[in-house]
């Protein structure tokens, strides 16, 4: 839901900004000498920083934060570069360098302190986006559930259940490969036929979702393929009484994992990797994988039962649902599905979940 009177909120910030920079001298007759000057730059453009932020996020749901993230730094950045906007803000004064410098590390500074709460809470929206249908065309039919099957040279299971079941509509629940990368020259060919397959199934009149696990990155550009993408918090059908997350996040202790998270899906690691040679950034991708195999392992050995049981319990009223976990776990009105291992499928069938 788009919320476009929420831009009302940065103007103002922009406007207050220019006004007051505007005036012969600073309020109460301050004077702010070097380098508190740049202090006060990094500052306001932070706060214009954040209320862009959060305009962005409100009024456009379907943008990923890095996107986001990047989009907000370059208008704040550019806001004061040129010499008629400086003027606004130092009156007299020609734009330095060192004044963009800091609008720029202040507009930076905005969007951390506007993450921060990210590495700790279950208020996730921030990093949680969407875009396509969340509703099926017939729910009546069958909706295969796919959870961490990670593929690497083989979509095992895969056709097997097509051929099986060819009128099913189907859910990926993240971690579709070991690590999928979506950017290009990045991408495998077990990645791009899994692609041209969701193709087939959504020209045949099938319903295909994919929401991002851990092991995925920067898929948004493949938004196109699927009825459904998305990542983070808020999973759902309309109309069907199931919604779902990765599973990942649930766990808020684990804090490393969150700024992993974080770190790995911020715009500066998105140019870090788009101006890499692909062979490079190919190498970055597999020590990716690897690391990934074994970091955290106390957090991933033991099931975050409590956790788990509060995040569904949040969605009274309907059934709630995991992967990420590898193991087959249900709690209150939660169900963290099995590792997809081998072709091991779920189904969503006449209102609940089974194997397939």
């Amino acid at each position: 839901m788009h919320r476009h009177w929420i831009w009302t909120l940065p103007l103002a910030v922009a406007a207050a900004i220019v006004w007051l920079s505007a005036q012969s001298q600073y309020p109460l007759g301050l004077q702010l000498l070097p380098p508190l000057d740049k202090v006060a730059h990094a500052s306001v453009f932070g706060a214009l920083a954040l209320v862009l932020d959060l305009a962005l996020r409100l009024d456009r749901p379907d943008l990923p934060m890095y996107r986001r993230h990047l989009l907000v730094f370059v208008v704040v950045s550019c806001f004061g570069a040129t010499d008629e906007w400086h003027q606004l803000f130092v009156p007299g004064r020609s734009c330095e360098f060192g004044d963009w410098v800091a609008d720029s590390v202040g507009g930076g500074l905005g969007l951390l302190a506007g993450s921060a709460h990210l590495l700790f809470t279950r208020r996730l929206g921030a990093l949680s986006w969407s875009r396509g249908a969340a509703r099926r065309f017939d729910t009546a039919k069958d909706l295969i559930l796919v959870a961490d099957p990670h593929w690497c040279a083989e979509l095992t299971g895969l056709e097997a259940a097509t051929s099986s079941f060819p009128r099913a509509d189907w859910l990926f629940l993240g971690d579709v490969f070991d690590v999928w990368v979506g950017l290009p020259g990045l991408e495998t060919e077990p990645q791009r036929a899994f692609l041209d397959w969701v193709d087939r199934r959504r020209a045949a009149g099938r319903w295909v979702g994919l929401w991002m696990g851990n092991r995925e990155y920067f898929l948004d550009r493949h938004a196109g393929h699927f009825d459904l993408l998305g990542e983070g918090l808020g999973g759902g059908l309309e109309g069907e009484a199931l919604c779902w997350e990765h599973g990942d996040l649930i766990n808020p202790r684990d804090r490393q994992y969150r700024l992993w998270n974080l770190v790995s899906r911020s715009g500066p690691l998105w140019l870090v990797f788009r101006l890499m040679p692909s062979g490079a950034a190919r190498k970055v991708s597999a020590w990716m994988e690897r690391k990934l195999r074994t970091t955290n392992a106390s957090y991933k050995l033991s099931f975050p039962r409590t956790a788990f049981r509060a995040a569904a319990e949040s969605h009274r009223g309907s059934t709630f649902l995991t992967g990420h976990f590898h193991t087959h776990e249900v709690e209150a009105n939660g169900i963290a599905l099995p590792w997809a291992h081998e072709g091991r499928f779920m189904v969503w069938r006449n209102g609940k979940v089974q194997a397939l």
